[in-house]
C-alpha cells in the first residue's frame, strides 16, 4: 500500500490496512444463525449509525426493533408479496430471480426498520434544491452499521422488497415518516467470498474507468451495463 500523502494525520498502516479489509469484505447478507447477538451488541450498532454524517446535522435515521412475532410475520408478507410482483416484471429471468434468496428474516436474530423521520421540511441546510440529501444520509448511517457489524464478526442484510405505505402502516408510522430499509442482523456461518449476486450471475464490480470521468460525462457512457 502506498504511503499517505500527510503521515501526520493518517492512521497506521495496519489501521488503515483493517479499514480497507472491511470495505472488501462487507457483504449483503441472506442467510443467518438464530443464535442471539452479545449483549449490547445491537445498540453498538447503531451507535455506529449514529455516528454518521448527515446533510445539516439533520440525523434522519430513526430505528424501531421488530421483536414481535405478530409483526416480522406481517413483515415477511409485505417482502414476499414485492418479491412476487418484482419476479412478474423479470420475464425473461422470471424462475431465476425466485430462486435467488432477498432476505433473512424469519432466521436472524434482530430485524431492525430504518425510518426517515417526520417533518423533514423544516430542515433547509442543504437541501433547498436537493431535498434527497435526508435519503443520501441515511445511506451514510446505514453504510457506516454495515462495516461496524463486519469488523465484530455479525452479517447484516439490507431488505428493501416492500410497499413503503404498507410498512409504515405496520409500524405506526407518524405522517410524513418513510420506511427506508429493514435491516437483518445476526450470526453467519460465513461471509460470502463474493458479493451473491456476483456469485449468481445478476451482475458484476464496475472497472474504475466505467465510473470515474473527466470533467464532463464522456460521449457513449450509459449507467448499468444490464439492466432487469
Amino acid at each position: 500500500m502506498r504511503k499517505p500523502v500527510n503521515p501526520t494525520h493518517a492512521f497506521s498502516e495496519a489501521e488503515r490496512e483493517a479499514l480497507w479489509r472491511a470495505l472488501r469484505e462487507r457483504r449483503d447478507m441472506r442467510h443467518f444463525l438464530s443464535d442471539p447477538l452479545p449483549e449490547g451488541m445491537l445498540e453498538r450498532l447503531v451507535l455506529a449509525a449514529h455516528l454518521g454524517p448527515s446533510v445539516g446535522y439533520m440525523q434522519p435515521w430513526r430505528f424501531i426493533r421488530l421483536t414481535h412475532t405478530d409483526l416480522r410475520a406481517a413483515v415477511c408478507h409485505l417482502v414476499e408479496q414485492e418479491r412476487q410482483a418484482t419476479a412478474a416484471q423479470l420475464p425473461s429471468r422470471n424462475q431465476e430471480f425466485l430462486k435467488v434468496k432477498v432476505e433473512g428474516l424469519r432466521e436472524c436474530a434482530e430485524v431492525l426498520a430504518v425510518v426517515l423521520m417526520p417533518q423533514r421540511e423544516a430542515h433547509i441546510f442543504g437541501r433547498r434544491t436537493m431535498p434527497d440529501m435526508d435519503l443520501a444520509s441515511i445511506g451514510c448511517a446505514i453504510q457506516n452499521m454495515w462495516l461496524a457489524a463486519r469488523v465484530e464478526g455479525i452479517g447484516l442484510g439490507w431488505v428493501s422488497f416492500f410497499d413503503p405505505e404498507a410498512l409504515g402502516s405496520l409500524l405506526s408510522l407518524p405522517e410524513g415518516a418513510q420506511p427506508v430499509a429493514l435491516l437483518c442482523l445476526g450470526h453467519v456461518t460465513e461471509f460470502y467470498p463474493r458479493p451473491m449476486l456476483e456469485s449468481q450471475g445478476w451482475g458484476k464490480r464496475l472497472e474504475l474507468d466505467a465510473i470515474l470521468f473527466d470533467n464532463q460525462w464522456p460521449s457513449g457512457a450509459g449507467g448499468t451495463p444490464t439492466a432487469y
